[in-house]
């Protein structure tokens, strides 16, 4: 996912948040037609990101009842919006946004690691978004320990400091190491008590398997490949098994956890280079994930190990890197014939942020990605990063895809 910031936002101004075209009241859900016409199907999500406070809660250390009001005023907006699919991120860092028996409270509600925030924000999240006709797919980041490199910092009871030799210190953070198998046991253990606990509608990773590279470094998973990795023909080969075994696992665990909840991943948006491999996009990108996150993210489409798939399509059309029209015709051709699903990740984010390039100042950018994804029968929907942007639209993007492509509630799909 994204790792930058915007400005904060207050529930006032949710609470205040005008619309252009018709308003889908949360009475009415996203998936019924007020004016009595049959009602659409498709994904229209947004990710509502916890870490660092990113989208929600706006802070640490707020009351109970001002993390709820919160909360349920961002699922509003997601109604007015005529969304119908929130992915909120439930376990941001080896940490917990439910009362967990295995891993601790997160810090990013009370701002100390394993303190009781004195309610139930998944048990709510799933509740209220259900109340407003809303899915609810909950989003947990497998690996990630930790944004420091300091396991002290941890709260006491925490399985890394219990275990440290499950964890890689690299790039500044605090891994899992994906190559101990009793990591991915773990991790699905912890994971799948929220799925036996609450009626979520999705299981959602995202991007973050191997972490990101950085420069100069490597991540130290030797003890564990001259264990575990005698019968492959090189350490990458190991790392993306690593990943697929966690994919194909947990997919078959939450099948057999709840069944009917669709389980999905939103990788980074290039599974290869064509420079590396004919296979691969014709794009330039710095970073290809089966390269370097070590998943093979077109095999699980391909061989349909997933029900959905969310690439992060964060590029503008005509970006030299990687171009958003080259991606999504590849994507789609990837997905034909799968039984996976493929659904489009869209950088709300970057719309008029002056940092980025020159295309993003134009509102209008989002909704030519739309235009160009409804030529490609494969593609079911879109996925917008993320939640406090869907919220402010700063530059007016969001409701420029709403006025053209969401005058109409749509059913999410199944």
């Amino acid at each position: 996912m994204a790792r930058v910031t915007r400005r904060s936002f207050t529930v006032a101004a949710l609470s205040t948040l005008a619309m252009t075209g018709d308003t889908a009241t949360a009475a009415g859900g996203p998936g019924t037609d007020r004016r009595g016409g049959a009602a659409v199907t498709g994904m229209r999500g947004m990710w509502l990101a916890t870490v660092r406070n990113r989208d929600w809660p706006s802070r640490t250390g707020l009351s109970a009842a001002r993390q709820r009001g919160e909360l349920t005023a961002l699922l509003d907006v997601a109604v007015r919006r005529r969304l119908n699919t929130v992915i909120l991120q439930v376990r941001p860092a080896a940490d917990a946004l439910w009362p967990s028996p295995h891993e601790p409270w997160s810090q990013y509600l009370t701002g100390t690691q394993g303190r009781d925030p004195g309610w139930d924000p998944l048990g709510t999240a799933v509740a209220e978004a259900h109340a407003r006709g809303l899915r609810l797919h909950a989003w947990f980041n497998p690996y990630r320990v930790a944004l420091h490199h300091d396991p002290a910092r941890l709260a006491a009871s925490h399985p890394a400091r219990r275990n440290p030799h499950w964890v890689v210190r690299h790039g500044g953070g605090l891994y899992y190491n994906p190559g101990l198998p009793e990591v991915r046991a773990f991790v699905q253990r912890a994971m799948l008590d929220a799925v036996s606990r609450y009626p979520v509608d999705g299981v959602h990773f995202d991007d973050y398997f191997y972490p990101y590279p950085v420069a100069g470094q490597s991540f130290d998973d030797d003890a564990a490949y001259h264990r575990y990795g005698g019968a492959f023909a090189s350490r990458a080969d190991w790392r993306r098994d690593n990943i697929d075994r966690l994919v194909r696992e947990t997919a078959a665990a939450v099948e057999a956890t709840r069944p009917g909840t669709r389980f999905g991943i939103s990788p980074f948006g290039v599974w290869r280079n064509a420079s590396a491999d004919p296979r691969g996009s014709h794009t330039r990108a710095g970073v290809q994930t089966y390269d370097d996150l070590y998943a093979d993210t077109r095999k699980w489409v391909t061989e349909g190990w997933i029900d959905y798939v969310v690439p992060q399509l964060y590029w503008a059309i005509g970006s030299t890197a990687a171009d958003y029209a080259a991606l999504l015709p590849w994507w789609a051709e990837a997905a034909r014939g799968s039984r996976t699903r493929l659904y489009v990740g869209e950088a709300l984010y970057k719309a008029g942020d002056p940092a980025q390039g020159a295309a993003w100042q134009d509102p209008d950018e989002l909704s030519r990605h739309l235009t160009l994804a409804a030529a490609h029968p494969e593609v079911g929907g879109h996925v917008f990063f993320a939640a406090k942007e869907v919220a402010a639209d700063p530059a007016g993007a969001m409701a420029r895809v709403v006025a053209d492509h969401y005058r109409r509630p749509a059913r999410p799909p199944r």
